[in-house]
């Protein structure tokens, strides 16, 4: 695995995550506990999108689940399985850009072909969220930024603020370097999701698989 694939993934994380929430009314599909806030706000205001808020956190859990058990049940080595989880992920995300596309999502946000289109995608970023926290466990989270800036904040004040043992100035550097990184990554994708969206509407969601394909190759590429 290569060291830039958790960089990558950030980055197809807040891609998808914004283009999501651009064109299905204001639903995310990678950091999906987001939904509950967008939720509130859609019952208060009684705009659309209602059911696929619901539905978003449900989906998600069932995909990490059946992925968990399925990787104990099937027991192959670490590198196949998480080019493998990618791998759907991709299939995922290129059936949920094609539903976004022929559906043209309208203003109804609860009709049914755009509640499945969402939960396509809800699919795909949970692929990617679990196959992080099995396969790239000493990586920072690649979907979830909140707790990566805390700790990016901490760093900092720690590395410029306060004189640290060598040892933990190290660690702290390494480990700024790393979360910097994929943060810098999802900042990128959700700027260009935003950018392509004004730009080309529901077509922006094709780059996404691309660039899942593109992490295949690190998925399985010897540490480098």
């Amino acid at each position: 695995m290569k060291p830039a694939l958790p960089v990558l993934l950030s980055l197809i994380a807040g891609y998808v995550d914004t283009a999501s929430y651009l064109a299905l009314h204001g639903l995310f599909t990678a950091h999906v506990t987001g939904n509950f806030v967008t939720l509130g706000a859609a019952l208060v205001s009684g705009s659309s999108g209602v059911l696929a808020k619901l539905l978003a956190l449900p989906v998600f859990c069932f995909v990490i689940f059946a992925v968990r058990w399925a990787t104990r049940v099937l027991g192959e080595s670490v590198q196949p399985r998480l080019r493998g989880l990618l791998a759907w992920q991709a299939l995922l995300l290129i059936a949920g850009t094609a539903l976004v596309l022929r559906l043209a999502p309208g203003h109804d946000g609860d009709a049914a072909a755009e509640v499945v289109a969402g939960m396509v995608l809800v699919a795909a970023m949970a692929l990617q969220n679990a196959a992080s926290r099995i396969h790239l466990a000493a990586a920072p989270p690649t979907t979830m930024m909140t707790g990566t800036t805390t700790q990016v904040m901490l760093d900092l004040a720690d590395l410029y603020g306060a004189a640290l043992p060598a040892a933990e100035r190290a660690a702290a550097s390494g480990r700024l370097a790393h979360m910097g990184a994929n943060l810098a990554g999802f900042a990128l994708g959700c700027g260009a999701a935003a950018l392509l969206f004004h730009f080309t509407g529901a077509a922006c969601f094709a780059a996404a698989p691309l660039l899942t394909l593109a992490a295949l190759p690190l998925a399985s590429a010897p540490p480098g």
